[in-house]
């Protein structure tokens, strides 16, 4: 499911730029209000249907999602005025607002001896997506950019078959057990202690996205940028197997912060690295590689172990909805800083915030386990008592 739907969404997001730009022949402010608008959207919206997803279950979810996004992918090839664009972007959003959820949740629904191993079999997939995906588009592109949207929207419905195919034995399903989708947001907002846990993890989007935009500004050869994220993708699928038992431990995800903060100082470097500037570009390549695929499963396993059963979309929801809100305003920031000439104090900030977030991050205790802060939700169904000796 995840290596289909994402080498759609790589195969035409990478190409997607200069089609608006060259095809349809829109602004460049235009452009970004359009692919903005997606992304503040999603973000927006991960936290209500992330409840949703809680409710009517992973399984119903993954299908929905695949099915939004297929229209969406389809229409991106056919439509050429702003308005469209802008509802085109809208279905996107939903569909991935509903398509990370789904996906955690049917993670999380899997026995434990097995849940690191599908997880990191799950990321290993998006990230061979991420490097196969543009070029794979770029071929595509010879029978022209609605030939490639047509692709990837077959593949986005594949993806819904391949969900329907799951089966709800098979698929592990813990669904909310009632409460309505108000009583799960309030319930998640609640429990203090992973409020402030993601608030403090909150940065991970901004230092992972900001990448894309950071190293094509900073390199003008094109070639330099493409090494940078193949080794990013790379090392980020390669630390899979061997955090895959681990990322329960909180220096995984502690570590992942400082290694993303610490990329950022060597692409600031890379205008005095002189003969170094490729070794610069490399190491910060596989640094944010590290944090990706330190990040990552950190995140996942915390949710999981806080969560409540049934309650994995919404906390998952909560994660990304702040998560997205640090990476709206701080790249607006970056942006900014970027026009003003200040790009090397805009990486430095980078850098501090992921060193910072990193130092001050305190794991929640997992809901189940002896000793953990006793948190009950407002839905009784849904209370956990503590485990007795």
């Amino acid at each position: 499911m995840q290596l289909s739907a994402a080498l759609g969404y790589w195969a035409v997001m990478s190409h997607l730029v200069a089609h608006l730009r060259d095809d349809v022949g829109l602004l460049a402010g235009t452009i970004a209000l359009v692919l903005g608008l997606r992304v503040a959207v999603q973000y927006a919206l991960f936290l209500p249907l992330g409840a949703l997803v809680d409710r009517i279950g992973p399984r119903r979810a993954g299908i929905l999602a695949g099915v939004l996004r297929a229209v969406g992918f389809g229409l991106l090839g056919v439509v050429g005025d702003v308005g469209a664009l802008v509802g085109t972007a809208l279905l996107l959003a939903v569909g991935g607002a509903l398509l990370h959820p789904a996906i955690q949740s049917l993670l999380a629904g899997l026995p434990a001896q097995s849940r690191s191993r599908g997880f990191a079999v799950n990321v290993v997939s998006g990230q061979i997506a991420a490097v196969a995906g543009p070029p794979a588009g770029l071929v595509l592109l010879g029978g022209g950019f609605g030939f490639v949207t047509g692709v990837a929207a077959a593949a986005w419905a594949a993806a819904a078959v391949l969900f329907a195919l799951l089966g709800r034995d098979r698929a592990g399903e813990r669904r909310d057990a009632g409460g309505g989708l108000a009583r799960g947001v309030a319930d998640v907002v609640a429990d203090r202690a992973f409020l402030r846990f993601s608030i403090v993890a909150a940065p991970t989007t901004l230092l992972a996205a900001q990448a894309v935009t950071v190293v094509p500004l900073s390199v003008a050869d094109p070639r330099l940028a493409t090494v940078f994220f193949c080794v990013s993708a790379a090392v980020a699928a390669g630390v899979q197997p061997f955090v895959a038992g681990r990322a329960q431990r909180p220096w995984v995800l502690r570590g992942g912060l400082f290694c993303a903060g610490a990329s950022y100082l060597f692409l600031a470097a890379l205008p005095v690295a002189g003969e170094w500037r490729t070794a610069s570009l490399v190491t910060a390549a596989a640094l944010t590689g590290l944090g990706t695929g330190l990040v990552a499963p950190g995140v996942f396993q915390a949710i999981v172990r806080r969560a409540p059963d049934g309650r994995v979309g919404v906390y998952n929801g909560l994660v990304r909805f702040m998560a997205g809100a640090v990476a709206l305003v701080g790249g607006l920031a970056v942006g900014e800083a970027f026009d003003a000439g200040a790009a090397t104090a805009a990486m430095g900030g980078l850098a501090a915030l992921g060193f910072l977030s990193g130092a001050v991050l305190k794991h929640p205790r997992p809901a189940r386990d002896e000793g953990s802060e006793r948190w009950e939700p407002a839905d009784p169904t849904l209370r956990h008592e503590k485990i007795k000796p």
